[in-house]
Parts: structure tokens; C-alpha cells; sequence
């Protein structure tokens, strides 16, 4: 049955209250844990029973901090690493461009550089290079360095590792595993075919903390002290949600002990990107995932490459505040040929057919920068995986991105070795591929078929799943705080999201390129303001902002706003319905 009788929204979806199961496991938190009805509505829609709430609530990573020696040649990386830190030897730092490589160098360089050493960073150009160690940067970089560390790359890098003569390489990943692995001194990674998978979840800046974590282990074995890792947390943090980790285990300790960090405000880079870009509240993991993390990948997406990393790293505070002003113009480009090409996009994939397992789109002069990101829309708009391609001459490079349930990167890597794709690999949720012009549509209908099979499809995209119902005046920065302790909330464990029923607008307006800001109440008590970010690409911006008068039911969720020493209540609205 529909929630308010919503059967097709303003979006075209179904609305879907919570179901009995997590009514009953709603009212069991709070007879045994006394805790409030939204709390326990949030962590009964998450499955967490009663025994666990207390555990949950607040994650210790004293608890939940796997050994690192769990993990296949942690003992080797960590050893070797320490001991070119002990020789005082050069080491490179080879990094992917986007936040989860960025943060994961930036925890490298800034460890070394409490030891008193400096390392060369080196990330390739997305464009020129592509994803992942190239054998001419391997083999100018084992020319002048004694040790490299290729951080979230490398798994599948063979003769780029190979090219690396003179050095030794250690591989910090978390991309899924070939059959066989490259001939390094060491390759820690999770996702290797030979792991048991449990530590899968782990972002490639997590593989790197561990790996710090054991090296702190043998210099105090040693007698000596390294840094202080408790304080790298906030990178950490901003690599989960950033590469859309699922928060759950030490995920969930790692994001919200580094929201404190952060809060803190002692890395410049961090600092700096927050206020310009107008951060003026303690940071949330939608910070991290919305506002953060879309300026620090700006840099590898369309200008340098290492500009994120970079500013991550640095000490500086008035270097940090020119690369961060650099990123937020980047990220303003970004955001105008982003929305060229998801226009396209959607068209070409709409004209395809929006229910099939597997939505996608191609085409010459595509960014390589956006297509991830439009493929991220894909996804969003339809709940399907969506892969996005741009083609220069006769060579498409593109980028995907799954939903829960449906394991992208393994289609993507079982591509590659059919020969379908020129290369491909990546992760659960996301993947990268490049493919031939004349194997385009056969690699598309085969890896629909690979998705077809893991169930890719069968969701039902137009449902819209709601905790239940608010009215304006319950809304309360109290209220938001209470549910902030289930947090933080993101990939794996999303934050809660309420109907606000038969609501009357009272100001409506377009502000931007395609929001829509507004005011609302029942008519009686207090109104509520809320936001809806890319209201005018659905039906929901011309709708409301042309209401004529007429009651909606609303759907959203909850923000807080901190002006002036005053927290006020937002609504990040994500859907609309008409009443009746």
C-alpha cells in the first residue's frame, strides 16, 4: 500500500511508508533502550536490534579497528615502508585522482612528513593518462626513488609495476583483483581474489590508515613513536563517503570520529575548502559527500590533477586558501559542462529505455572529468547501474555506477577478461572501463546480461521510501540533533526522510540554475523553509513554484542551518505530491 496514497509523485514515484516488521522493532528499542521514537525509527529501518543500539549509537574504534594483519602483506608493506622512512630514503607517492586517492596520498605525505621526510606525489592526468600506474610514470619515478606506494591503484597494474625497475612498489588498494597480482614487494588490498572479502567494504584511505596503524605497531615494538593517527581521521572520513563506502563497522567509527576531527579545524587544507565553500556549521557526512568532496575531485576532473591531493596535504594556510579558491572555480566548471552532458545523456538513454538492467549512454567529446558523475545521475534518476562513455576517435573512456545489491565491478572485471573492453575495473558500487568504438554495443549488451543476473532491474525505481509522517512544527533543531546520534548516515545507511501531508506553500522561488527555494506550513502552526537542488529537472521546481494556491504533500529530509549563532531547521526536499 502507498504512504498518504501517493502512487505517482511529482518525480513519478511511489511513496513507502515503513512496514510493520520495523514498526514492531521501532517499539522494542524503545521499551529496552529508552530512547526517542525517532532514534528508534531510524535504527529499526537500519535492522539494528535492541542488544546492539547502545553499540551502534556511539561506534568505538577500539572496538571495531580490524587488526591490520587480517589483511594478506601488511606485515611486508609496513615493514618495507618503515624501512625506507629509517634510511631516510625517496619515496613516491603514486595516488588516483579522485578524493579517495587524494586523501589516501595526503595521509602518506603527512605522516612522512611528521618523520621529517618528504615525498613526491605524483597523480596522473585523467585525460592523458588515465586510471591507474602507466609504465613511462613507473619507470621515471623508480629512476630517482628507492620505494613507490601506489595508492588506491595498481591491483591490475602488471607491466606498470613491472616497468618499475630499481624500486620496490607496495600497493595500497581496494579495487577488485585479478586472478593473478603484480610483481610487488607487497599488495594489501581487500578485494584481492585470495581474501575472504569481510574487510571489503574498506575505502583505499582506510587500507592506508590500517597500514599506518601496523606501522605505529612495529616502531613501538622498536621503541620508537610515530604520529598521532587519531588525528588523520578526518581524511579517512572524507574518503568513505567520498568514494561511497557503506558506513557500517569501523566505516561508521572512522566517519564519525573524523566529523570530530574536523570540527577541529587544525588541517589547513580542510579549513580552507570549508570556508570557501561556505561551511559555517560543524561538518555532517552530507558535508563530506556533497560539499567537500565534490571541490576536492574537482581538480582531477577538469584541471590538475593533483590540485585535491595536494591541497589535502598541505600545511600551509595561505597556500591551502589559493588551491581551495582554484578547486571551488573548477568545480563551478565542472558543474556547467556536467550538466550538458547529463542532458544527453538522459536523453540518449531515455530514448533506449529506462527499465532495461543496465542504463547507459555514449558519445564523441564527452568529458572524461563528468561521466562519472552523470552516471551517477543515471542511476538516481532510474535505480538502475548506469554507465557513462565519451569517445575520442575510436577510444571510449567512461564510468559507472551500481546500485545496492548488484556488484558492477565484478561485471566490469569479467568484461575485460571476455575481451569486450580494452580495460575495466573498480569496485561494487562504481567502475571504470575503456572500450573500442566496434565493441561498444556488444559490451553494453553483455554486461547487461551480467547485471540482469545479479537482479539488476527488478527494483522498483519509482518507490520512494519514507520513515513517516512531520508536521512544520516538530521540526526542531532538538529533533535533528536526536537523530544525528544514529548517524552518520550515507552509502549502507541512509539518514531518515519524512512526508510533510497536505502542506500549503507559502513562497516559492528559483534561485540558481535549477533550485527551488520555499517556505511551507499547514496553515495553522509554524512553517518550515526548505531547499529542493535540481528541482526544474523534474516536474517538482515548475510545479510548486506555480502552486496557484494548491496543498502538496512533501517529502524530504532535515537539515540544520547555523547563522549568526542560531540553528534553524531546513528541509532538503526531494519530492512532491499533489493532495487528493
Amino acid at each position: 500500500m502507498s504512504f498518504l496514497g501517493v502512487e505517482s509523485s511529482l518525480t513519478g514515484r511511489r511513496w513507502v511508508g515503513p512496514s510493520s516488521e520495523t514498526d514492531r522493532l521501532a517499539e522494542a528499542l524503545m521499551q529496552s533502550a529508552a530512547l526517542p521514537r525517532p532514534i528508534c525509527q531510524t535504527l529499526a529501518r537500519l535492522g539494528v536490534a535492541p542488544e546492539e543500539a547502545a553499540g551502534y549509537l556511539e561506534p568505538k574504534l577500539r572496538d571495531l579497528l580490524p587488526d591490520p594483519r587480517r589483511l594478506k602483506d601488511m606485515e611486508t608493506a609496513a615493514a618495507r615502508f618503515l624501512d625506507e622512512v629509517r634510511r631516510k630514503g625517496k619515496i613516491a607517492i603514486f595516488a588516483d585522482y579522485d578524493v579517495d586517492g587524494g586523501a589516501s596520498a595526503a595521509l602518506l605525505i603527512d605522516w612522512l612528513r611528521q618523520m621529517g621526510l618528504q615525498a613526491t606525489l605524483y597523480i596522473p592526468d585523467r585525460i592523458d593518462e588515465g586510471y591507474g600506474p602507466n609504465e613511462p610514470a613507473m619507470a621515471e619515478l623508480a629512476a630517482n626513488h628507492d620505494l613507490i606506494v601506489c595508492v588506491d591503484c595498481g591491483t591490475l597494474s602488471h607491466d606498470a609495476v613491472a616497468a618499475a625497475k630499481g624500486a620496490d612498489v607496495i600497493i595500497l588498494d581496494h579495487h577488485l583483483g585479478g586472478e593473478t597480482l603484480p610483481d610487488a614487494t607487497a599488495v594489501v588490498n581487500p578485494n584481492r581474489q585470495d581474501e575472504p572479502g569481510d574487510l571489503g567494504h574498506l575505502c583505499a584511505a582506510a587500507v592506508v590508515f590500517l597500514m599506518l596503524v601496523e606501522a605505529g605497531r612495529q616502531l613501538r615494538e622498536a621503541g620508537q613513536k610515530g604520529p598521532d593517527l587519531m588525528a588523520m581521521l578526518d581524511l579517512v572520513a572524507l574518503a568513505t563517503v567520498a568514494d561511497v563506502a557503506p558506513l557500517k563497522g569501523v566505516n561508521r567509527a572512522f566517519v564519525q570520529q573524523g566529523l570530530k576531527v574536523m570540527a577541529g579545524r587544525h588541517r589547513p587544507g580542510l579549513v580552507a575548502l570549508s570556508d570557501v565553500s561556505r561551511l559555517d556549521s560543524a561538518p555532517t557526512s552530507y558535508h563530506l559527500g556533497f560539499v567537500l568532496g565534490p571541490r576536492v575531485n574537482a581538480g582531477g576532473r577538469i584541471g590538475k590533477a593533483d590540485l585535491g591531493a595536494r591541497l589535502l596535504a598541505c600545511d600551509n594556510p595561505h597556500e591551502a586558501q589559493a588551491m581551495a579558491d582554484r578547486l571551488d572555480q573548477l568545480n563551478t566548471e565542472r558543474r556547467e559542462i556536467e550538466t550538458a552532458v547529463r542532458d544527453a545523456a538522459l536523453e540518449q538513454a531515455e530514448a533506449r529505455g529506462l527499465d532495461a538492467p543496465l542504463v547507459w549512454a555514449a558519445k564523441d567529446g564527452w568529458h572524461p572529468g563528468v561521466v562519472g558523475i552523470v552516471a551517477s545521475r543515471l542511476k538516481e534518476a532510474t535505480n538502475r547501474p548506469a554507465i557513462v562513455i565519451g569517445f575520442e576517435g575510436d577510444e571510449g573512456k567512461g564510468s559507472g555506477r551500481s546500485v545496492s545489491g548488484v556488484d558492477l565491478g565484478a561485471a566490469i572485471h569479467r568484461l575485460a577478461a571476455e575481451g569486450l573492453l580494452i580495460k575495466g575495473g573498480g569496485h561494487r558500487m562504481a567502475a571504470g572501463l575503456t572500450v573500442a568504438r566496434d565493441k561498444l554495443e556488444a559490451a553494453m549488451e553483455r554486461l547487461s546480461e551480467l547485471l540482469e543476473r545479479q537482479g539488476a532491474g527488478t527494483a522498483g525505481p519509482r518507490d520512494l521510501a519514507l520513515d513517516g509522517i512531520l508536521m512544520p512544527g516538530a521540526a526542531t533543531p532538538e529533533l535533528v540533533n536526536q537523530i544525528e546520534t544514529a548517524g552518520p548516515f550515507g552509502a549502507g545507511a541512509p539518514g531518515p526522510r519524512y512526508a510533510f501531508p497536505d502542506m500549503q506553500i507559502g513562497f516559492a522561488k528559483r534561485v540558481g540554475a535549477n533550485h527551488l527555494k520555499l517556505r511551507f506550513g499547514d496553515g495553522m502552526g509554524p512553517k518550515l523553509d526548505a531547499i529542493a537542488f535540481g528541482a526544474y529537472d523534474t516536474e517538482i521546481g515548475a510545479t510548486l513554484e506555480a502552486h496557484g494556491g494548491a496543498r502538496f504533500h512533501l517529502a524530504g529530509r532535515l537539515d540544520l542551518n547555523t547563522w549568526g549563532g542560531r540553528q534553524t531547521v531546513q528541509l532538503r526536499l526531494e519530492d512532491a505530491a499533489r493532495t487528493g
